[in-house]
Protein backbone atom coordinates (compact mmCIF):
# COMPACT_ATOMS: atom_id res chain seq x y z
CA UNK A 1 0.00 0.00 0.00
CA UNK A 2 2.92 2.25 1.26
CA UNK A 3 4.62 1.78 -2.07
CA UNK A 4 1.34 2.30 -4.33
CA UNK A 5 0.87 5.70 -2.87
CA UNK A 6 4.47 6.88 -3.40
CA UNK A 7 4.82 5.23 -6.62
CA UNK A 8 3.94 8.84 -8.59
CA UNK A 9 6.86 10.62 -6.44
CA UNK A 10 9.09 7.40 -7.27
CA UNK A 11 9.04 8.18 -11.02
CA UNK A 12 9.43 11.74 -10.64
CA UNK A 13 12.36 11.68 -8.77
CA UNK A 14 13.76 8.62 -11.10
CA UNK A 15 13.47 11.56 -13.90
CA UNK A 16 15.56 13.99 -12.18
CA UNK A 17 18.25 11.90 -10.43
CA UNK A 18 20.73 12.81 -13.29
CA UNK A 19 20.59 16.73 -12.13
CA UNK A 20 22.33 15.85 -9.21
CA UNK A 21 25.61 14.71 -10.94
CA UNK A 22 24.93 17.78 -13.34
CA UNK A 23 27.44 20.84 -12.61
CA UNK A 24 24.81 23.79 -12.42
CA UNK A 25 25.26 27.47 -10.99
CA UNK A 26 22.98 28.92 -8.40
CA UNK A 27 22.27 29.85 -4.81
CA UNK A 28 22.43 26.80 -1.91
CA UNK A 29 19.49 25.38 -0.02
CA UNK A 30 18.46 27.52 2.34
CA UNK A 31 19.68 27.21 6.01
CA UNK A 32 16.79 26.46 8.79
CA UNK A 33 16.16 27.76 12.38
CA UNK A 34 16.44 24.89 15.08
CA UNK A 35 12.70 25.83 15.89
CA UNK A 36 12.11 25.63 12.08
CA UNK A 37 12.96 21.92 11.55
CA UNK A 38 13.36 20.17 14.57
CA UNK A 39 11.96 19.77 18.16
CA UNK A 40 13.30 18.06 21.23
CA UNK A 41 13.58 14.53 21.51
CA UNK A 42 14.78 13.32 24.63
CA UNK A 43 17.61 14.50 27.36
CA UNK A 44 15.93 17.18 29.73
CA UNK A 45 18.09 20.01 30.28
CA UNK A 46 21.11 18.68 28.07
CA UNK A 47 19.63 19.99 24.83
CA UNK A 48 20.47 23.99 24.72
CA UNK A 49 19.11 26.08 22.02
CA UNK A 50 22.32 28.49 21.59
CA UNK A 51 21.03 32.55 21.57
CA UNK A 52 20.81 32.69 17.53
CA UNK A 53 17.91 29.81 17.20
CA UNK A 54 20.34 28.30 14.90
CA UNK A 55 22.46 26.40 16.90
CA UNK A 56 21.97 23.65 19.39
CA UNK A 57 23.67 21.06 22.11
CA UNK A 58 23.00 18.24 23.25
CA UNK A 59 25.01 16.52 25.70
CA UNK A 60 25.68 13.08 27.39
CA UNK A 61 26.60 12.77 31.55
CA UNK A 62 26.37 10.30 33.81
CA UNK A 63 22.37 11.10 33.70
CA UNK A 64 21.70 10.76 30.54
CA UNK A 65 22.37 11.75 26.68
CA UNK A 66 19.83 13.81 24.60
CA UNK A 67 18.91 14.25 21.07
CA UNK A 68 16.33 15.76 18.89
CA UNK A 69 14.71 14.98 15.86
CA UNK A 70 12.78 16.58 12.23
CA UNK A 71 8.97 17.82 12.54
CA UNK A 72 8.47 16.12 9.53
CA UNK A 73 9.34 13.05 7.56
CA UNK A 74 11.21 13.41 3.73
CA UNK A 75 10.90 11.20 0.74
CA UNK A 76 14.40 11.84 -0.90
CA UNK A 77 16.54 14.95 -0.60
CA UNK A 78 19.17 16.67 0.81
CA UNK A 79 20.02 16.63 4.49
CA UNK A 80 22.84 18.82 5.79
CA UNK A 81 24.32 19.81 9.35
CA UNK A 82 27.56 21.69 10.90
CA UNK A 83 28.60 19.85 13.75
CA UNK A 84 31.73 20.33 16.33
CA UNK A 85 32.09 17.23 18.32
CA UNK A 86 33.28 16.80 21.96
CA UNK A 87 37.38 17.12 22.91
CA UNK A 88 39.54 14.88 25.42
CA UNK A 89 38.96 12.08 26.44
CA UNK A 90 35.91 10.32 24.27
CA UNK A 91 35.99 6.64 24.13
CA UNK A 92 32.43 5.03 24.16
CA UNK A 93 30.98 8.22 23.11
CA UNK A 94 29.08 8.29 20.07
CA UNK A 95 27.23 10.70 18.31
CA UNK A 96 25.17 10.57 15.65
CA UNK A 97 23.14 12.28 12.42
CA UNK A 98 20.74 10.12 10.76
CA UNK A 99 17.76 9.21 9.21
CA UNK A 100 15.63 6.99 10.19
CA UNK A 101 11.60 5.54 9.72
CA UNK A 102 11.93 2.69 12.88
CA UNK A 103 9.35 4.50 14.89
CA UNK A 104 6.75 4.39 12.34
CA UNK A 105 7.96 1.08 10.36
CA UNK A 106 8.89 -1.37 13.24
CA UNK A 107 10.10 -4.21 11.66
CA UNK A 108 10.64 -2.77 7.94
CA UNK A 109 12.65 0.07 8.83
CA UNK A 110 15.12 2.37 6.40
CA UNK A 111 18.04 4.19 8.12
CA UNK A 112 20.90 5.78 7.23
CA UNK A 113 23.83 6.70 9.07
CA UNK A 114 26.40 9.23 10.27
CA UNK A 115 27.75 7.44 13.13
CA UNK A 116 30.83 9.64 14.90
CA UNK A 117 32.66 7.12 17.43
CA UNK A 118 34.74 8.58 20.05
CA UNK A 119 37.85 7.21 21.21
CA UNK A 120 40.75 7.70 24.16
CA UNK A 121 43.13 10.73 24.62
CA UNK A 122 45.82 11.17 21.88
CA UNK A 123 43.55 9.28 19.39
CA UNK A 124 41.19 10.65 16.25
CA UNK A 125 37.60 10.12 15.81
CA UNK A 126 36.26 8.11 13.41
CA UNK A 127 33.31 8.06 11.47
CA UNK A 128 30.97 5.15 10.24
CA UNK A 129 27.95 5.47 7.74
CA UNK A 130 25.89 2.96 7.34
CA UNK A 131 22.76 1.98 5.16
CA UNK A 132 19.71 0.06 6.03
CA UNK A 133 16.59 -0.30 3.39
CA UNK A 134 13.14 -2.25 4.34
CA UNK A 135 14.32 -4.05 7.95
CA UNK A 136 17.93 -5.21 6.78
CA UNK A 137 19.69 -4.90 9.98
CA UNK A 138 21.06 -8.41 9.52
CA UNK A 139 23.15 -7.59 6.58
CA UNK A 140 24.36 -4.20 7.62
CA UNK A 141 26.55 -1.99 5.32
CA UNK A 142 28.73 -0.38 7.69
CA UNK A 143 32.02 1.48 6.10
CA UNK A 144 34.40 3.33 8.61
CA UNK A 145 36.86 6.69 8.22
CA UNK A 146 39.30 8.32 9.28
CA UNK A 147 38.57 12.60 9.29
CA UNK A 148 41.66 14.61 7.50
CA UNK A 149 41.21 17.05 10.43
CA UNK A 150 40.15 17.36 14.13
CA UNK A 151 36.55 17.70 14.03
CA UNK A 152 36.51 18.98 17.97
CA UNK A 153 38.31 22.17 16.70
CA UNK A 154 35.47 24.38 14.44
CA UNK A 155 32.39 23.10 12.95
CA UNK A 156 32.31 21.07 9.26
CA UNK A 157 29.60 20.08 7.28
CA UNK A 158 28.22 16.52 6.74
CA UNK A 159 25.64 15.99 4.03
CA UNK A 160 23.43 12.77 3.03
CA UNK A 161 21.90 13.04 -0.93
CA UNK A 162 19.01 10.31 -1.13
CA UNK A 163 16.83 10.00 -4.25
CA UNK A 164 15.41 7.01 -5.84
CA UNK A 165 18.51 5.75 -7.03
CA UNK A 166 21.52 6.77 -5.22
CA UNK A 167 22.67 7.75 -1.94
CA UNK A 168 25.95 9.98 -1.24
CA UNK A 169 27.41 10.76 1.86
CA UNK A 170 29.41 13.84 1.84
CA UNK A 171 32.10 15.78 4.53
CA UNK A 172 32.77 19.48 4.34
CA UNK A 173 31.10 18.93 0.17
CA UNK A 174 33.90 16.05 -0.12
CA UNK A 175 31.77 13.10 -1.34
CA UNK A 176 33.20 10.22 0.71
CA UNK A 177 30.43 7.30 -0.08
CA UNK A 178 27.66 6.22 -2.74
CA UNK A 179 25.12 2.98 -2.16
CA UNK A 180 23.53 2.83 -6.22
CA UNK A 181 20.64 0.74 -6.10
CA UNK A 182 20.59 -2.14 -7.65
CA UNK A 183 18.08 -5.14 -9.17
CA UNK A 184 19.45 -7.28 -6.31
CA UNK A 185 19.41 -4.76 -3.56
CA UNK A 186 15.45 -4.97 -4.38
CA UNK A 187 13.66 -3.73 -0.82
CA UNK A 188 17.63 -3.14 0.78
CA UNK A 189 17.76 0.32 -0.90
CA UNK A 190 15.86 2.71 1.39
CA UNK A 191 12.85 4.28 -0.19
CA UNK A 192 9.96 4.85 2.50
CA UNK A 193 10.09 8.48 4.06
CA UNK A 194 12.39 8.96 7.04
CA UNK A 195 13.05 11.61 9.73
CA UNK A 196 16.59 13.29 10.80
CA UNK A 197 17.77 12.45 14.07
CA UNK A 198 20.71 13.89 16.11
CA UNK A 199 21.74 11.81 19.32
CA UNK A 200 24.44 11.53 21.59
CA UNK A 201 24.58 8.47 24.02
CA UNK A 202 26.59 6.15 25.50
CA UNK A 203 28.01 3.11 23.80
CA UNK A 204 30.47 2.00 26.03
CA UNK A 205 29.77 -1.62 25.08
CA UNK A 206 31.27 -1.40 20.59
CA UNK A 207 31.84 1.85 20.26
CA UNK A 208 35.96 2.16 20.51
CA UNK A 209 38.09 -0.77 19.79
CA UNK A 210 34.95 -3.70 20.73
CA UNK A 211 34.35 -2.19 24.01
CA UNK A 212 37.39 -2.09 25.22
CA UNK A 213 37.28 1.46 26.75
CA UNK A 214 34.40 2.94 27.80
CA UNK A 215 32.91 6.19 28.76
CA UNK A 216 34.51 7.63 31.74
CA UNK A 217 32.01 10.13 32.84
CA UNK A 218 34.80 12.23 34.79
CA UNK A 219 35.04 14.08 31.65
CA UNK A 220 31.73 14.44 31.32
CA UNK A 221 29.52 16.28 30.17
CA UNK A 222 30.32 15.18 26.55
CA UNK A 223 28.50 18.47 24.49
CA UNK A 224 28.06 18.50 20.54
CA UNK A 225 27.10 21.02 19.03
CA UNK A 226 24.75 21.65 15.48
CA UNK A 227 23.92 24.56 13.39
CA UNK A 228 22.90 25.61 9.67
CA UNK A 229 20.67 23.02 9.67
CA UNK A 230 19.30 22.53 5.42
CA UNK A 231 16.32 19.74 5.20
CA UNK A 232 15.68 20.35 1.78
CA UNK A 233 13.68 17.16 0.52
CA UNK A 234 9.94 16.17 -0.53
CA UNK A 235 8.19 16.31 3.38
CA UNK A 236 5.43 13.91 4.56
CA UNK A 237 3.18 14.97 7.51
CA UNK A 238 3.89 12.59 10.08
CA UNK A 239 0.28 12.38 11.21
CA UNK A 240 -0.88 11.69 7.57
CA UNK A 241 1.17 9.07 6.37
CA UNK A 242 -1.13 8.26 3.80
CA UNK A 243 -0.85 11.37 1.74
CA UNK A 244 1.47 11.58 -1.12
CA UNK A 245 4.61 13.98 -0.10
CA UNK A 246 4.47 17.61 -0.93
CA UNK A 247 6.47 17.55 -3.75
CA UNK A 248 6.37 19.24 -7.63
CA UNK A 249 7.96 19.43 -10.22
CA UNK A 250 9.51 22.96 -9.62
CA UNK A 251 10.90 21.38 -6.04
CA UNK A 252 12.42 18.29 -7.63
CA UNK A 253 14.19 20.57 -10.03
CA UNK A 254 15.49 22.84 -7.34
CA UNK A 255 17.36 19.79 -5.34
CA UNK A 256 20.12 20.05 -8.01
CA UNK A 257 20.96 23.71 -7.24
CA UNK A 258 23.20 25.35 -5.18
CA UNK A 259 25.19 22.75 -2.58
CA UNK A 260 24.25 19.79 -5.09
CA UNK A 261 25.52 21.66 -8.06
CA UNK A 262 29.19 20.20 -8.31
CA UNK A 263 28.81 17.48 -6.01
CA UNK A 264 29.28 14.33 -8.10
CA UNK A 265 30.51 15.64 -11.43
CA UNK A 266 33.81 14.10 -11.87
CA UNK A 267 36.12 16.70 -10.24
CA UNK A 268 34.05 15.22 -7.09
CA UNK A 269 34.48 11.20 -8.42
CA UNK A 270 38.11 11.93 -8.28
CA UNK A 271 37.81 13.37 -4.34
CA UNK A 272 36.14 10.72 -3.11
CA UNK A 273 38.18 8.26 -4.82
CA UNK A 274 41.30 9.84 -2.92
CA UNK A 275 39.47 9.95 0.21
CA UNK A 276 38.43 6.55 0.22
CA UNK A 277 42.29 4.98 -0.70
CA UNK A 278 43.69 7.61 2.44
CA UNK A 279 41.40 7.36 5.29
CA UNK A 280 38.91 4.36 4.76
CA UNK A 281 39.59 2.03 7.20
CA UNK A 282 36.52 -0.79 6.97
CA UNK A 283 33.85 -1.81 4.46
CA UNK A 284 32.15 -4.33 4.74
CA UNK A 285 32.48 -5.76 1.33
CA UNK A 286 35.56 -7.00 2.40
CA UNK A 287 34.62 -8.57 5.97
CA UNK A 288 35.25 -12.12 5.16
CA UNK A 289 33.75 -12.72 9.15
CA UNK A 290 30.70 -11.88 8.36
CA UNK A 291 29.73 -12.46 4.91
CA UNK A 292 30.99 -15.94 2.94
CA UNK A 293 30.11 -13.79 -0.24
CA UNK A 294 29.60 -10.22 -0.39
CA UNK A 295 26.24 -8.26 -0.40
CA UNK A 296 25.27 -8.13 -4.30
CA UNK A 297 26.06 -4.26 -4.97
CA UNK A 298 29.92 -4.47 -3.90
CA UNK A 299 32.37 -4.05 -6.37
CA UNK A 300 35.31 -5.62 -5.86
CA UNK A 301 39.14 -3.86 -5.85
CA UNK A 302 42.38 -5.82 -5.06
CA UNK A 303 43.99 -2.37 -4.36
CA UNK A 304 41.60 -1.45 -2.18
CA UNK A 305 41.40 -5.49 -0.44
CA UNK A 306 45.17 -5.22 0.60
CA UNK A 307 44.86 -1.63 1.98
CA UNK A 308 41.99 -2.89 3.98
CA UNK A 309 43.90 -6.11 5.07
CA UNK A 310 46.46 -3.91 7.00
CA UNK A 311 43.86 -2.46 9.54
CA UNK A 312 42.75 -5.99 10.43
CA UNK A 313 44.19 -9.11 8.72
CA UNK A 314 41.72 -11.38 10.71
CA UNK A 315 38.50 -9.74 9.77
CA UNK A 316 40.22 -8.98 5.83
CA UNK A 317 41.70 -12.65 5.18
CA UNK A 318 43.77 -12.70 2.60
CA UNK A 319 43.31 -15.98 1.23
CA UNK A 320 40.01 -15.08 -0.10
CA UNK A 321 41.75 -12.55 -2.26
CA UNK A 322 43.39 -14.92 -4.65
CA UNK A 323 41.04 -15.48 -6.95
CA UNK A 324 39.36 -12.14 -5.91
CA UNK A 325 37.60 -11.92 -9.27
CA UNK A 326 35.79 -15.08 -9.34
CA UNK A 327 35.07 -14.58 -5.84
CA UNK A 328 33.17 -11.48 -6.24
Amino acid sequence: MVKFLYLKTFLLFSAYCAVFVTPLQSASPPTLSFDEAYSHLFGDSNLSILKDGKSVTISLDRRTGSGFVSQDLYLYGFFSALIKLPSDYTAGVVVAFYMSNGDVFEKNHDELDFEFLGNIRGKEWRVQTNVYGNGSTSVGREERFKLWFDPTEDFHEYSILWTSKLIVFYVDDVPIREVRKTKTMGGDFPSKPMSLYATIWDASNWATNGGKYRVNYKYAPYVAEFSDFILHGCPVNPIEQATPPKCDLAFLQSLSTGALANKLNSKGTSKMANYREKYMTYSYCYDRQRYNSPPSECVFSTREAVRLRRFDPVIFDAKHYRHGKQYF
